[in-house]
């Protein structure tokens, strides 16, 4: 990228050495199949790393046409490895600082991150390029737990002299799945299956109950279920909160993911109907042996009626019957999930401090900042200890 912050022209990493550095509307170019082919190979595959996430975010982020990709392919031009970034100007521990990080950000709070790499491939080539652009700090957030190509990467850059920092970053509740539904039951305290039971066997005697699905020409239809009764949810929430789908680039960053998955058969857009009308709605996708819950919503006149749980609880069975392997709630340590699985993943960021005094600055600042926390727990944790003493 440019001192001026405009996407420079392809450069090669060196002589014989195929990486190059491309503006990333021309790395989308290379096309799905190229993406795809790569993604299938990969050693932690996310759906948020993929070609379709990345088009709809190019097509709705004000900064895309700024942001770059690093492209390693090997001998015979096949691509190896895609390292999509952007330059951004934030705050770091109140300094401002020019930070490279993924060109997604966290916009749609995407999770389970890596660098996109073929297995086996040799990350460090990208380490000069990454090293001719302009930053004092590199950040990969929101990685899978021990990303390989991200943990790679960093070693690399470790070994050029650069400072690397590793911290964890948000619980993601998963449920590993079984090929049963009852089986699975057996396994919840006799109160949670009976509960589960109760608000089906409820629905089904008061009401004519039915699970609808988008796709084809309905996503449209069905897009607009989940948005009104998400927006409703929320609205009726204690201190009236905001949605997720609020903010217009985000809605228009899922819709074209919602059109592209749909295209693809990975679409779950699924409203639960009783006597005909949409009570609640539930968003999610899939992505190898993976089903990733997103988002829901649902009508606050059937909350008693727990119509929100219901939903979850036939996708989760969905699953099992179509014979995925997980069911991933995705980020936050919600209350719901837990009536639902009790193991989680928890993802991780990995901080480099570019080598050199500024490099050095920031990283006593870094630290600074990380005993203050430290400290502070501790007083916390002393402080709710009754066996502690002045």
């Amino acid at each position: 990228m440019s001192a001026t912050g405009v996407a420079s022209a392809p450069r090669p990493i060196a002589s014989g050495v195929d990486a190059t550095c491309m503006s990333l509307p021309d790395a989308l170019t290379l096309g799905p199949a190229v993406w795809d082919a790569v993604q299938a190979r990969a050693v932690s595959p996310s759906p948020f790393m993929s070609w379709a996430w990345h088009r709809a975010w190019a097509d709705s982020a004000v900064d895309a046409p700024s942001s770059e990709a690093l492209v390693l392919r090997d001998i015979g031009s096949e691509v190896q490895a895609i390292l999509p970034m952007l330059r951004r100007r934030v705050l770091f521990h109140r300094v401002p600082v020019t930070t490279l990080t993924w060109a997604i950000g966290e916009m749609g709070y995407p999770d389970h991150l890596d660098v996109l790499a073929l297995p086996g491939t040799d990350l460090s080539r990208l380490v000069p390029l990454l090293e001719e652009l302009d930053w004092q700090v590199l950040v990969l957030s929101n990685l899978a737990p021990n990303a390989p190509g991200a943990g790679q990467l960093g070693d690399a850059m470790a070994d050029r002299g650069h400072v690397v920092h590793r911290q964890p970053v948000w619980p993601c509740p998963y449920l590993d799945l079984c090929d049963d539904w009852e089986r699975y039951l057996a396994g919840l305290s006799s109160r949670r299956r009976q509960a589960i039971r109760y608000m089906e066997r409820s629905l089904q005697r008061h009401h004519v109950v039915t699970i609808t699905d988008y796709d084809g020409d309905r996503v449209e239809e069905g897009w607009r279920h989940l948005v009104t009764l998400h927006e409703r949810r929320w609205r009726d929430a204690p201190g009236n909160e905001e949605g997720a789908f609020r903010d217009p680039r985000v809605d228009r960053l899922h819709r074209r993911f919602t059109a592209e998955l749909a295209q693809r058969g990975q679409l779950w857009l699924t409203s639960l109907d009783l006597d005909g009308e949409p009570a609640a709605a539930w968003y999610g996708f899939t992505c190898h042996d993976t089903v990733y819950f997103y988002q829901s919503g649902r009508d606050p006149r059937w909350e008693r009626e727990s119509v929100g749980q219901v939903l979850i609880g036939a996708m989760i069975r969905r699953a099992m019957e179509r014979g995925y392997r997980r069911f991933d709630f995705l980020r936050g340590d919600d209350a719901y999930k837990r009536h639902w699985t009790t193991t989680q993943r928890t993802t991780e960021e990995i901080t480099i401090f570019r080598r050199g005094w500024r490099g050095g600055l920031l990283r006593r600042l870094d630290a600074v900042a990380d005993l203050r926390t430290r400290l502070r727990r501790g007083k916390s944790d002393a402080s709710l200890d009754p066996e502690a003493t002045c």
